[in-house]
């Protein structure tokens, strides 16, 4: 029996996919993958032949939270930006993993499917941790690797972070939705944003009403809390990683020339962190914005794409990007 031969009764109970958002000039496609599907949002380079990257989103995020520096680099690089599994678009993976190596064999996936050319490689937070394994597992798909706020392993959480880290907690999730059943999507797109923006005036209108209808879709979504705690819990687990696993070897072990971003009122990643991480990584240069939140390429992205681009001059990329080669 076909999806449109169910009976009434079931056919009523299957949740009719909501319409992707699209950015003017963005595209969004469906990828099908061993064990899982990606939804991958594109914006086609302003030239042919540009070397591809690849926008890697946070804990609770979406590839949205890359439009704005998609759209300021598309003279630069070819940009895509995935949906990790059980986020944005994407559905949860066939096996229900979503630890950090989860989401990075999601990521090295679909690199492998689009072929072997290394790519650019950006991530923000939980992204953050995926990129910088997926570099440290795989340096022959990394280019460059771009970290804005990454969550790697902190002694001292900051007390802002951890009703985030409690998510991990099981039945925690469960709890916060009884807690938190009142509360409108608004309420809720205020919250995170007052979490996440360092000044969170700086939001417009139309962006909150897009967020706002956004937080109502995935509310609608059954595995919506669930994405959110294993995915928490995956990031906790990997702080807890020693040794060759554990995130801060790995980050020493990137060949990749790297560009660190860190914002000065990060609620949820510590800006002392900066200087270990500039440590950490072999090839580091630290860009720190004294106003910014947790998502400097959505409050600054202006300047996160001229860090960008300093970068792919220093390292010689940017002249094969003006040839194409």
């Amino acid at each position: 029996m076909s999806s449109t031969d169910l009976p009434g009764a079931l056919a009523a109970a299957v949740p009719t996919p909501a319409p992707v958002r699209a950015a003017e000039g963005e595209q969004v496609r469906s990828v099908a993958l061993p064990g899982l599907s990606l939804t991958v949002r594109a914006r086609p380079p302003a030239a042919e032949g540009l070397p591809r990257a690849l926008y890697v989103h946070g804990l609770g995020g979406s590839s949205t939270n890359w439009s704005a520096l998609m759209r300021l680099l598309d003279t630069a690089v070819d940009g895509e930006a995935l949906d990790l599994p059980g986020f944005g678009h994407s559905p949860p993976p066939d096996d229900g993993d979503y630890s950090i190596s989860g989401h990075c064999r999601a990521v090295i996936r679909y690199l492998d499917s689009r072929g072997r050319e290394p790519v650019h490689l950006l991530g923000n937070s939980m992204g953050g941790a995926v990129a910088t394994r997926v570099a440290a597992l795989r340096p022959d798909l990394v280019r460059t690797l771009t970290l804005v706020s990454p969550a790697l392993p902190e002694l001292r959480v900051q007390r802002t972070a951890v009703p985030t880290g409690l998510l991990a907690v099981p039945g925690v999730a469960r709890l916060f939705t009884r807690i938190s059943r009142d509360w409108t999507p608004e309420q809720r797109v205020r919250g995170v944003m007052a979490l996440c923006y360092g000044d969170p005036r700086r939001v417009t209108p139309e962006e909150v009403t897009a967020a706002v209808e956004e937080m109502e879709r995935r509310l609608a979504l059954p595995y919506f809390w669930d994405a959110m705690a294993r995915s928490a819990r995956g990031i906790v687990n990997a702080y807890t990683l020693s040794g060759r696993y554990g995130l801060w070897r790995q980050a020493e072990r990137v060949l990749a020339p790297t560009l660190l971003v860190y914002g000065g009122r990060d609620q949820l990643v510590a800006f002392r962190m900066a200087r270990r991480a500039a440590r950490a990584f072999r090839d580091a240069r630290l860009l720190t914005l004294p106003e910014a939140g947790h998502v400097a390429m959505m409050e600054y992205p202006d300047t996160v794409a001229d860090a960008f681009r300093e970068l792919l001059a220093e390292t010689g990329e940017l002249s094969r990007t003006a040839t194409g080669s």
